[in-house]
């Protein structure tokens, strides 16, 4: 027995996981078709209500659990915001913005936007969630590569915060 217990989420981190994991898909949805951020997110909405979607259960699982005030902030500000957000991200990579594969270029987004705007939500509790959310949408081991570019983007902006955990 190694002595760490493993912790079920809380209710409330199962929703904020299921809006970034909406997030994510909205995101890859709106750089792959062009669509407008509004349009993908009332896509999504109604997906719930529509029974012939293949996964319908799922979705409307996901749906219901979701935190959906975060799922609208997180697509909208992501994309609103996204020039800054590439800014940021763009100097920490090793090949260009548009070579990245669209999912992990959505799941960084959605990290850095997280890690300059959203203080209250630990710089860990960041990276993790991008770790997950590549492991699930990602290509293989694309979580690795999100983990060490939002590690190193973490380190730049919440200097103080990385630095006093590290401790």
């Amino acid at each position: 027995m190694s002595g760490e217990r493993s912790r079920a989420p809380s209710k409330a981190q199962q929703s904020r996981h299921a809006a970034r994991e909406l997030a994510v898909q909205g995101l890859y949805q709106w750089q792959m078709t062009g669509k407008s951020i509004t349009a993908v997110e009332a896509e999504f909405r109604s997906q719930v209500a529509d029974e012939d979607l293949e996964d319908h259960e799922n979705w409307h699982k996901v749906m219901e659990i979701a935190d959906l005030a975060l799922f609208h902030e997180l697509l909208h500000n992501v994309a609103d915001q996204r020039r800054e957000l590439d800014a940021a991200i763009a100097p920490l990579l090793d090949r260009r913005l548009e070579d990245l594969d669209p999912i992990e270029l959505a799941i960084l987004r959605l990290g850095a936007y997280e890690l300059s705007r959203r203080l209250e939500v630990p710089y860990r509790a960041v990276i993790n969630e991008g770790v997950e959310l590549a492991k699930s949408f990602g290509a293989t081991d694309g979580h690795k590569y999100v983990n060490g570019i939002l590690d190193k983007l973490a380190s730049r902006l919440r200097s103080a915060e990385v630095s006093a955990r590290r401790r």
